[in-house]
């Protein structure tokens, strides 16, 4: 086994929408890399349900939220479908990183993480703790929130606070 040093991270999720936990996460990872592909995931079955925004949507805020916070070097947003390893190896990454909120996302990441290691096992999984003023953020709950009528700009980037109040109007 040689020892490569990565440079490529993918920052995989469905972002239904993007958050301001997730804004971390991909601020932190490219502090880390040079090089990281935010992939958006189609994730047609979700929960059962499917997602609330089209991939092109989510894509689109995700973008937006990025230019917006001037952070566009070095960071690719790509919408992806089907196996995120498959989806690493055609972009040439050699590791996924991943938030971490609470112990019900380390346990559901680690068996993720496990999976991915036994289909290629030289992709590294690399988690990073939420930050504590993230923690309870979560898509669902700002749809939920949004979906009342309530304020949810203290937990998702300005543009999706925006396509969120007019979605739910």
């Amino acid at each position: 086994m040689t020892s490569e040093l990565c440079t490529h991270v993918v920052v995989p999720g469905t972002f239904d929408p993007v958050t301001l936990g997730h804004m971390d996460v991909i601020h932190r990872a490219r502090k880390i890399f040079p090089q990281v592909t935010v992939a958006v995931a189609e994730s047609r079955r979700k929960h059962g349900t499917g997602t609330e925004f089209t991939l092109e949507e989510r894509v689109d805020m995700l973008r937006g939220a990025l230019q917006d916070d001037g952070l566009t070097e070095g960071i690719e947003v790509v919408p992806f479908s089907g196996l995120l390893v498959e989806f690493c190896k055609e972009h040439g990454a050699g590791g996924v990183v991943k938030g971490l909120r609470a112990t019900t996302d380390f346990e559901y990441e680690l068996q993720q993480a496990d999976l991915n290691t036994y289909m290629a096992p030289d992709l590294e999984s690399i988690f990073v703790m939420s930050n504590p003023k993230y923690g309870y953020v979560s898509s669902s709950i700002v749809r939920e929130i949004a979906a009342m009528g309530g304020d949810v700009d203290f937990l998702v980037p300005p543009n999706v606070a925006k396509r969120l109040r007019a979605h739910y109007a």
